[in-house]
């Protein structure tokens, strides 16, 4: 179809323009905020914030947070990149000599969606809502700005296309929204017969 074609043309064309805007300096910042074990602090503030508001609910949302990201994981790999076979930027002959790359790191063949982008989105999504208080939406605003950062930088370290990107957040948002609500419900369930 001509115009599936033009929107992975344009993909492409947007992909190159912001994979060309990098530096020394910040290959280095991207990698660190790329990693996975460079968050842990994050989750543990968060799983903090999580025990001072539900108590001994917070097993629930611990195994939520483990649904979530199981789910953002699998989803994201078995239904979309195993299914569509998208190549890679970096893995991508057209173009695969143009791509800026750090640490020569490519990752797997197939780049649609990114897991990156899912995973980051499904968790912000789920704790974000769930800490979030009456009046506040700003902790759920600031982990959906993390999340962005993160998944720009699959783009940064040419390993992800923005629409990779784009589709794997908006996943993962409906991910980390539909694990919040389960959790809300086991919740509330517990609530009522205490």
């Amino acid at each position: 179809c001509q115009m599936i074609e033009a929107i992975l043309d344009f993909d492409q064309e947007l992909f190159l323009a912001l994979n060309r805007l990098n530096s020394g300096f910040m290959d280095s910042i991207m990698v660190f905020i790329s990693g996975k074990l460079e968050w842990i602090p994050l989750y543990v503030i968060l799983l903090y914030f999580v025990y001072k508001k539900y108590g001994k609910h917070t097993w629930i949302i611990l195994i939520g947070a483990a649904l979530t990201v199981t789910l953002a994981d699998q989803i994201s790999v078995q239904l979309f990149k195993n299914v569509f076979e998208r190549l890679r930027p970096c893995h991508n002959p057209d173009i695969n000599e143009m791509v800026h790359i750090v640490n020569n790191k490519c990752g797997g063949q197939f780049g649609f969606v990114s897991s990156h982008a899912t995973n980051t989105f499904a968790i912000a999504t789920f704790l974000g809502l769930l800490l979030k208080g009456a009046k506040k939406k700003t902790t759920l605003v600031l982990l959906l700005i993390w999340a962005a950062i993160v998944s720009y930088s699959r783009i940064y370290l040419g390993v992800h296309y923005p629409l990779d990107v784009l589709c794997g957040g908006i996943l993962g948002v409906g991910i980390g929204y539909f694990v919040y609500r389960l959790s809300k419900y086991f919740i509330l369930k517990r609530t009522q017969s205490t």
